[in-house]
């Protein structure tokens, strides 16, 4: 009776025949492994050393135009994009305002997730503050504080409404606005400063009591005469 062959004879005959068979379209696959993750090792390679030369040189950048060149040199790094915030602070020490955030805004356009818009927007409030712009400002701390509760600048954001609501006389706005600070951040730093704004707070004139109605002697109701004794 005959045996049948060992089935590892089997394996090896059908792999033998499948890498003759397909050996040419596996070996261009390797190759194209192989490629890609060579490709992607200079690639990085390349990346890391592009942005250490960025960061080397903004660490050496000290005025508006250096700050410039590592922006037109090494776009798209780390670097270029402390380089924007660099030079919006280098504008704003000139007075030029409007160059500053205009600055700000093209950093926040390009590093839409950075850890520090909210920064930058807080400085663009502040600058359009240094310009007058005080219902633009306002308008921005606002947003900052409902965009981002919980980043470092929103209780600043909100405490410098308050000052902007009590330039206005709007009262109530800069109490509510303390008083919401008090709720959020109770055990910070900026709660402390709230309630020192709110003591400063002259109250509402809805929770002062009535002034009480003086009446001038000669125009008060004559009293009656006690009757003369019989």
């Amino acid at each position: 009776m005959p045996t049948a062959p060992p089935s590892s004879y089997d394996a090896a005959l059908e792999t033998r025949v499948f890498w003759e068979r397909f050996k040419t379209e596996i070996i261009a696959a390797l190759i194209i492994v192989v490629l890609a993750i060579i490709g992607f090792g200079a690639y990085r390679f390349y990346s890391d050393r592009r942005a250490a030369t960025a960061s080397a040189l903004l660490a050496n950048a000290k005025s508006a135009d250096a700050y410039q060149r590592v922006i037109a040199d090494y776009p798209n790094t780390p670097a270029a994009a402390d380089a924007y915030l660099l030079l919006a602070e280098a504008r704003r020490k000139e007075k030029k305002f409007t160059e500053a955030n205009t600055t700000l805004q093209v950093f926040i356009d390009k590093n839409p997730n950075h850890e520090l818009v909210s920064t930058a927007k807080m400085a663009m409030a502040a600058n359009l503050e240094a310009m007058g712009k005080n219902d633009e400002a306002l308008s921005m701390y606002q947003q900052i504080a409902s965009t981002y509760p919980n980043s470092f600048n929103a209780p600043l954001a909100l405490l410098s409404q308050v000052y902007l609501l009590k330039s206005k006389n709007q009262t109530e706005g800069a109490r509510r606005v303390c008083e919401t600070i008090l709720t959020r951040y109770r055990e910070s730093f900026w709660a402390g400063e709230a309630a020192q704004e709110l003591r400063l707070l002259k109250p509402s004139a809805s929770s002062e009591p009535a002034p009480t109605s003086i009446i001038p002697p000669f125009l008060a109701a004559p009293s009656a005469r006690p009757a003369r004794p019989k």
